[in-house]
Order: structure tokens, then sequence, then C-alpha cells
């Protein structure tokens, strides 16, 4: 398991977000050299954890929950065989491109370490919007990426550090509850019923979609 890439965005404007400021940074390239990976506070207030990279849209993206994404070169390839188009590194305004992971199957709260210094771990998966598809230019694509479902994974920064194009990336720790990444997705856009059981992965859940789960149960029950 290994990084292919490190990724990074600049703000552009475009005719596709709804941004107050008509900017975003999801088009983004792999760096040329190392990059510096940090915790970057609340979501609201922090934006990217990656150094040189662009959030611009602070309502929905960064913080530290969601301070790192990743997507499987893996799943880069099906969705060339899929769409018949060319995905580079980066494509999807990933900040990183692993090689050798099954980030569908990832745990809530599962551990990377990632190079010599960082570690990251699993939060969430990612809930596509209209900048993603505006960006890609593929229509009824945020239907299209929910029902497939591979989603990548949000991660929040545990040990901060340089990340380069070519670190091997090492499970750490990996829990017990069985929560992976595409049935937290499943909870919070198609299966909600499925909210319950998320909550086995307690604290590591991303914080938005832990209180959806507790509000879920204080409604519904389990």
């Amino acid at each position: 398991m290994k990084l292919l890439s490190v990724n990074l965005g600049r703000p552009q404007p475009v005719a596709y977000t709804d941004q107050r400021d008509g900017v975003t940074g999801i088009d983004k390239r792999p760096a040329g050299g190392p990059v510096r990976v940090t915790a970057p506070g609340p979501k609201g207030v922090g934006a990217s954890g990656l150094a040189g990279d662009a959030v611009c849209d602070l309502r929905h993206h960064g913080g530290d929950d969601q301070a790192v994404y990743a997507y499987a070169r893996e799943d880069l390839d099906d969705w060339e065989r899929e769409t018949g188009r060319s995905l580079a590194n980066g494509s999807f305004g990933e900040n990183l491109t692993t090689d050798g992971l099954d980030l569908s199957g990832a745990l809530i709260g599962e551990r990377w370490r990632i190079g010599a210094e960082v570690v990251l771990e699993v939060t969430s998966g990612r809930i596509p919007c209209r900048t993603f598809q505006g960006h890609l230019g593929e229509r009824g694509w945020v239907k299209r990426f929910t029902q497939k479902g591979a989603t990548g994974a949000y991660l929040r920064v545990i040990e901060p550090g340089e990340l380069r194009a070519g670190d091997p990336i090492e499970i750490v720790h990996r829990p017990d509850h069985g929560v992976t990444v595409a049935m937290q997705f499943r909870a919070v856009t198609t299966e909600r019923e499925l909210l319950p059981r998320l909550l086995a992965a307690g604290e590591a859940l991303h914080a938005e979609t832990l209180a959806k789960a507790r509000e879920y149960v204080a409604a519904y029950g389990r």
C-alpha cells in the first residue's frame, strides 16, 4: 500500500459553485515535493489539513474531521472504464491518491501511518455536491456517485508531519466495530435506518454523522 500522489488545489473562479465568492479549490494537481499536514481546526474556521491546498467553501468542507480527503486509484480506474475518459490523480478533488487500499471497506476510526511521520484517522465518506458535478461535467453525477458508493474517505490528522508521493501506507489500528465507510455513507444518504448502527464507532465518527445518528435514535429508537 502506498501513496501515489499528494494533490493540492488553488482557488479558481467557476460558474458551478454556490460559494459566495464563486471560487473553488476542487481542481487539485499533484505536488512536486513534500507537503506539510496538520490539523486545521474546527469546521467553519479550519480549511485544509495540507499546506498550500485551498478550501474555499468552509460551510461544507475543511475542518478537523475533513482535514484530508483520500481516493483510491483503483476506484478512479473503475470510473475511467465507466465514463470512457481519462482521470488523472486528483481528478476527484482528492488530496491523496492511494494504491492498494480498500477505502469503501475502511473502518471508521481506522488509522494509517503514511511515511515516517503522519498518522491519519478515517472519519467518513464523501457526500457528492453540485461543485463536484460541475467540476467533472458528467450528467447526473451526484446520483451516479451516490449509487456506486465508492466515496473515498475523509480523514483527521492524529500525528502531523510531511507527506510525499511514494510514501508507504500502513494500517496501524483497525477497530472491531465493523462500521465501514460504505456503511456510514449509506446511512447518511439512502439508508437512514442504518444510523443507529453507526454509534458503535463512537467519537471516531465525523461529528456531524455522530449527531445525526444520535438524533435518529432519540426520535425513532434503535
